[in-house]
């Protein structure tokens, strides 16, 4: 089995995807946009072979780079778990008539207007929505729609350049940030509690689903610097209370064309219980969400995605034991991480339950939280009751603090 896997060092999670496919027995031949020496030997080591190209955002380039190395090579898959390649690895599939998903459903899947007009074709439940070409597209839209809205990138990832109109005064201030985003969708605001429904499915049936919920809301987190955005996957998403939210991502998957590898979809709870699409991906959750996962079941479904893409079989059973927090904290301040207080306290607290703990060092540089949902660092905990969990992730949120300056 001959894998062709896309950017096998970056983002964060890509490389642990990488040893998953070599320790189920594939070949693994990367291809990225550095020289192989920039690979980290850890990644490198589970390489058969790469193939570097001039860039990756460039897709007529990556074609005319690799396709005669990739005609000798004759893989078996081609598959990418980044947003930003998620097309290139279709277009490149149908270079070569290698099986997988189309072109055409890979672009619904990052297409956010298409995605929502084909689900809604098929009446499923989506905001009412109106793709923006222009100032004049963005007029029409708020006249469609009405206040508060979301106005977003059409295929962008997270909730970056993602902002919330409540008013004309909100659109003329926000105007001077959207200026770079050559296409836009506007939506209807949602009001409501927002979770994922993550699976690995193959030949389009789902073989493991996952649902987290977000503290709070991801566009909430990524407007105030001061919170520490949270998240819980809960530990089993096969209770009655979920049941119509299962049932809803199976059906987006359905109609979307999914065949085999990883989803990331996100949802709405309305408080009068309406289920309501967000938006979903043909890749895997960032953020930590992987690793909640793993710590919920007990098992790797970094290797289980990995012999669900190669060889159609998912082995590992899941074991639903823990609800699993992930708190990602934010410094206070600019510069370098001088101080971190109440960690050792939290740490005492909460004992075998704080899972990871990974905060930046004293001297680090902070990080730009409004570029990387992994702020300043995480702290994860697992628990098997919900309400203790939620208590140990308030301890994380509030008594965990690091300063830079």
């Amino acid at each position: 089995m001959k894998v062709v896997f896309i950017s096998p060092h970056f983002p964060h999670e890509m490389p642990r995807f990488t040893r998953g496919l070599a320790e189920v027995g594939a070949r693994v031949y990367g291809l990225g946009d550095v020289p192989l020496e920039q690979i980290p030997d850890e990644t490198k080591r589970w390489l058969t072979d790469y193939i570097q190209v001039p860039s990756l955002g460039d897709e007529e380039s990556v074609v005319r780079h690799s396709i005669s190395a990739l005609r000798r090579l004759q893989p078996d898959r081609i598959e990418c778990l980044w947003e930003v390649g998620v097309e290139l690895a279709a277009r490149l599939r149908a270079e070569l008539g290698i099986p997988g998903l189309s072109p055409q459903d890979a672009r619904d899947f990052r297409d956010k207007d298409r995605m929502k007009a084909r689900l809604d074709k098929a009446g499923l439940r989506v905001p009412k929505h109106y793709r923006v070409l222009s100032l004049a597209d963005l007029h029409h839209a708020i006249r469609y729609i009405g206040f508060p809205l979301i106005i977003k990138p059409i295929d962008g990832a997270g909730t970056r350049d993602t902002f919330k109109l409540t008013s004309e005064a909100d659109l003329q201030s926000v105007l001077p940030a959207i200026q770079h985003v050559p296409e836009m969708i506007a939506e209807e605001f949602i009001e409501g509690e927002e979770f994922t429904f993550d699976t690995v499915c193959i030949e389009g049936k789902p073989v493991f689903e996952s649902i987290a919920q977000y503290h709070p809301n991801p566009l909430l987190s990524r407007t105030l610097e001061w919170i520490s955005p949270a998240q819980i996957v809960l530990r089993d998403p096969h209770i009655p209370a979920l049941a119509d939210a299962v049932a809803f991502g199976r059906d987006v998957l359905g109609v979307m064309g999914m065949q085999t590898g990883f989803t990331h979809m996100e949802w709405f709870r309305k408080p009068n219980g309406e289920v309501v699409f967000g938006e979903i991906a043909a890749r895997a959750p960032g953020g930590r969400l992987v690793d909640q996962m793993n710590y919920a079941n007990d098992f790797n479904v970094y290797r289980e995605w990995a012999r669900a893409v190669c060889w159609h079989t998912f082995e590992q059973v899941p074991q639903r034991r823990y609800h699993v927090a992930a708190v990602f904290k934010r410094a206070q301040g600019h510069g370098r991480i001088t101080r971190i207080e109440g960690l050792q306290e939290v740490k005492q607290e909460l004992g075998p339950a704080l899972v990871v703990d990974e905060l930046l060092p004293l001297g680090a540089q902070r990080r730009d939280w409004k570029q990387t949902l992994l702020s300043d660092g995480v702290l994860i905990a697992r628990h098997p009751d919900h309400d203790t969990l939620a208590r140990m992730m308030a301890r994380l949120v509030n008594g965990v603090r690091l300063f830079a300056e």
